[in-house]
């Protein structure tokens, strides 16, 4: 039996030991295992507490079961829940108890959703909100990956390829009737203002996005700058635990340390980096060498240091805000008093006067990090891309629709040709075209038992 015809079990709940443990169950043996380990096949839908029992009628747990025969069920398939208590040793005698049945094996990391997906239960799109979903750290993150699950874009995407197809028949019945003298005149000219029109609107969703799908991947900000200004001592107050250590000496921090934070809701990643100066030690003279390049491939640059006037890190491409650290120890009260500047939506050239150690000027920095965020993603209200590749194929669709209607005047045929390529973009979007080579990258990341 060809794997993909076999039926698939796993874990489909959090890491044991754990109050209950879900395992699920897809393929046409799920009934017969489930007549077998249960007794009988409940109710559809209707969850059931039964005595789990292996084929030699061993007991394996007291535990609640559920049946949801195909093809109303997430994968299309029969699929039989197993609500047991989580422990390791119950979840090792269900598995070796389901194991034991013919064709029937252990599911592959993303293979339940990549059936529900080959089953017509959700489109490509729907697969990829579903794995953000399941990845989302930060409310901002959940919000964009329910609205790709809840199919907005794959519920316009479906409109627009179905327009286009009805615009593509339009023309090519006007080429069909060429002879039949104001026949294609009356039946290209309004193809072309439904084109004129699909493009307008794809052209204002890939406007409006901004750069919505970095939100996937977050915001990098490296805190650079000479040795011993205090940059570790701002990353774990920004972290509010300890990730770095804290010395007077210079030169302590030798690599790159990255925490992970929540601001607002938008995922920012911190790096801390080494001391920027010349130096022997071919150890730190690494150190360096990678907090350049970091700091280079950073959307922002926090260049710190102390009351003494320094030279601020050149050759970043990423805005660099210089941050005054230390003002808790400058002698002139009237400095370390002094409001910070700039920074409110992050341009460059933004100076702020902190103590990372006492906390004094941080609500402000902090503050002006999150309004960078909020810039650099752009609005996250009613935004339907969220993945480079979702955003690559409409670019396709938009330029194939441009040239149908800027080409028209040379041949109906070359504009009919492009409609079906902006078509066969749209397709690829939903996943329902020549995607084979995409799938194994899309499913191969979500975890096993989705």
């Amino acid at each position: 039996m060809h794997p993909r015809e076999q039926t698939i079990f796993a874990l489909s709940s959090g890491r044991p030991p754990s109050a209950i443990a879900l395992v699920r169950v897809s393929g046409s043996q799920a009934g017969p295992v489930l007549t077998v380990l249960a007794g009988k096949i409940p109710a559809p839908r209707m969850a059931t507490r039964v005595l789990l029992r292996d084929v030699a009628q061993q007991l394996i747990d007291d535990a609640v079961v559920l049946w949801f025969p195909g093809p109303a069920s997430a994968t299309g398939e029969d699929v039989a829940e197993f609500h047991v208590h989580g422990g390791r040793a119950v979840l090792a005698a269900l598995f070796t108890a389901l194991a034991a049945f013919e064709n029937i094996r252990a599911a592959e990391p993303g293979e339940f959703t990549r059936r529900a997906f080959e089953n017509g239960k959700l489109d490509l799109t729907e697969a990829e909100g579903l794995d953000d979903l399941i990845h989302a750290d930060t409310e901002r993150q959940r919000r964009q990956a329910l609205r790709q699950l809840k199919g907005l874009l794959g519920d316009r995407a479906r409109d627009w390829r179905a327009q286009i197809i009805e615009a593509s028949a339009l023309i090519e019945a006007g080429i069909d009737f060429s002879d039949e003298a104001d026949v294609p005149a009356e039946l290209i000219a309004p193809a072309l203002l439904k084109v004129e029109a699909l493009l307008a609107e794809i052209e204002e969703v890939l406007a409006a996005q901004g750069r919505s799908e970095r939100l996937r991947d977050g915001l990098v900000v490296a805190i650079a700058g000479p040795p011993n200004v205090g940059k570790s001592t701002l990353m774990n107050y920004l972290a509010r635990r300890e990730v770095a250590i804290v010395s007077p000496h210079a030169g302590t921090t030798r690599d790159i340390i990255e925490v992970q934070l929540d601001l607002d809701g938008y995922p920012v990643t911190v790096i801390d980096t080494a001391g920027i100066r010349e130096t022997d030690d071919p150890v730190e003279q690494e150190g360096v060498r990678r907090a350049r390049a970091r700091a280079a491939e950073a959307d922002l640059v926090l260049w710190l240091a102390d009351a003494q006037p320094q030279k601020i890190l050149s050759g970043a491409t990423a805005p660099v805000w210089l941050v005054r650290n230390k003002i808790d120890l400058d002698a002139d009260p009237a400095v370390g008093a002094q409001a910070n500047r700039g920074g409110g939506r992050g341009d460059a050239g933004a100076e702020f006067r902190i103590s990372a150690s006492r906390g004094d000027g941080m609500p402000e920095l902090v503050a002006a990090v999150v309004g960078f965020a909020h810039d650099y993603f752009g609005s996250d209200d009613g935004g339907l891309i969220g993945r480079a590749r979702q955003r690559k194929l409409l670019q396709e669709t938009a330029a194939s629709l441009r040239r149908s209607v800027e080409i028209v005047g040379n041949g109906e045929e070359l504009a009919a040709e492009e409609l079906r390529a902006a078509a066969y973009s749209l397709g690829r979007l939903l996943g329902r075209v020549d995607v084979e080579d995409i799938l194994d990258v899309i499913f191969r990341d979500f975890c096993i038992g989705k």
